[in-house]
């Protein structure tokens, strides 16, 4: 692939060994490139490809070029979708009213990488400081009707926004704790030592007594 000068250079730049903070210090050198992040994004590498979404042009992103973006991604290994279609909700898709309407369009998109964006930007709207919008009722009646039979990708991200609700919305927390204990997922899950499970009763009942102290 014959690229211009400018990402050839970009490209010298980045190797197996790059870390995150590395390509936010070249993408705040670069700042907005669109032009640059789509031949970034042609490379079809995975660095370059993250570096390609701290660059784009969130105003270009309509539903078209997401899809695209979506058929690009599911080419890399699961890991790896998930790193960037995550990457791109949190740097791109979460700063623009439009594709945040778009976001919250996907519930049952045909895309799992949609649908899990749908669910990890419920999750992430439920911080602490936040006012959280007012449909959780709504979101926790899909979870109990939907989570056991989703995909693994999309399972982890309701199975967060769950425990979002949990932890930052006490009139709720017994019945995601229920949930947990009902379904079971990533209950005999091994954790690293000083990692929070994933187990819905656990992982609420740790951040609960964080924020507690």
């Amino acid at each position: 692939m014959h690229l211009p000068s400018k990402a050839e250079n970009i490209l010298s730049q980045i190797s197996q060994t790059t870390k995150l903070g590395d390509l936010r210090n070249l993408a705040k050198d670069i700042k907005q490139d669109h032009g640059l992040a789509m031949e970034l994004w042609r490379t079809g590498a995975y660095f370059p490809r993250q570096l390609a979404i701290l660059i784009m042009d969130k105003k270009l992103l309509t539903q078209e070029v997401i899809d695209k973006l979506d058929q690009d991604i599911q080419r890399h290994p699961q890991e790896e979708q998930t790193q960037l279609i995550d990457w791109l909700m949190a740097n791109q898709l979460s700063k623009d009213k439009k594709t945040v309407a778009l976001m919250e369009s996907w519930e049952n998109s045909p895309s799992a990488l949609q649908r899990r964006i749908f669910w990890y930007y419920q999750g992430r709207l439920r911080w602490v400081g936040q006012t959280p919008p007012p449909n959780t009722e709504t979101l926790l009646n899909a979870i109990e009707n939907g989570l056991e039979t989703e995909v693994p990708e999309v399972q982890w991200a309701m199975n967060f926004t769950a425990a979002q609700i949990g932890i930052f919305q006490p009139e709720h927390r017994s019945r995601c704790i229920a949930l947990g204990e009902r379904v079971g997922l990533y209950k005999d899950d091994m954790v690293p030592r000083n990692c929070t499970p994933n187990y819905l009763p656990e992982l609420i009942a740790i951040q609960v007594a964080k924020l507690n102290k």
